[in-house]
């Protein structure tokens, strides 16, 4: 009976409490993590481009708020994300490759965009490490195929990868997008 009593009087008026003032279930208790993003132009068309935290449907999650880091093209920068967007912080005046990655606890997220420049708005393009793989190779396998068009293939293969890096994309970031691509598989 004595316990009965001690749980009226303890345990009542503190769950009571907590529900009156919402203190059960907050979201600061939660962890704060980006496993998805994708880039967009921003509201402002500045000709600048603003990351967007999102879920695996890609639905914007709201409730990032703080500062994370991030590797563009091989550069680490730190982005304030406030209600899930944040904003580059450089204007993009003309085409270009941009490869963001971000890595936290849960692992990291690498993503290949190809930023279209046109009459003052820019075009985001996601570009799938499968693609990315399967130009180079089906223009490999086809001049294995057939020999007569092995300067023509080489002609091909060398106009792909120097527009390729006169725009953004070399071949380290060509390699890290398609490992990426590969480690998220397994």
């Amino acid at each position: 009976m004595k316990s009965m009593k001690f749980i009226i009087t303890v345990f009542i008026p503190v769950f009571i409490v907590k529900s009156a003032f919402g203190i059960v279930g907050t979201p600061i208790s939660q962890k704060m993590e980006i496993n998805n993003f994708i880039v967009k132009e921003t509201q402002l068309n500045s000709n600048k481009l603003s990351i967007i935290a999102t879920d695996q449907n890609e639905i914007p999650l709201k409730n990032i708020n703080g500062i994370f880091q991030f590797s563009i093209n091989g550069f680490k920068n730190e982005f304030r994300f406030n209600n899930g967007i944040t904003v580059f912080p450089q204007q993009i005046d003309e085409s270009t490759f941009i490869y963001l990655r971000h890595e936290n606890e849960s692992g990291t997220n690498g993503k290949l965009y190809y930023i279209l420049s046109s009459n003052g708005n820019l075009n985001t393009f996601e570009i799938s490490w499968i693609i990315l793989a399967i130009i180079p190779l089906s223009i490999l396998l086809l001049i294995f195929l057939f020999r007569k068009f092995i300067i023509i293939g080489g002609v091909i293969l060398i106009l792909v990868f120097f527009f390729n890096s006169k725009h953004g994309l070399n071949l380290s970031t060509f390699i890290d997008t398609i490992f990426d691509g590969l480690r998220n598989l397994v």
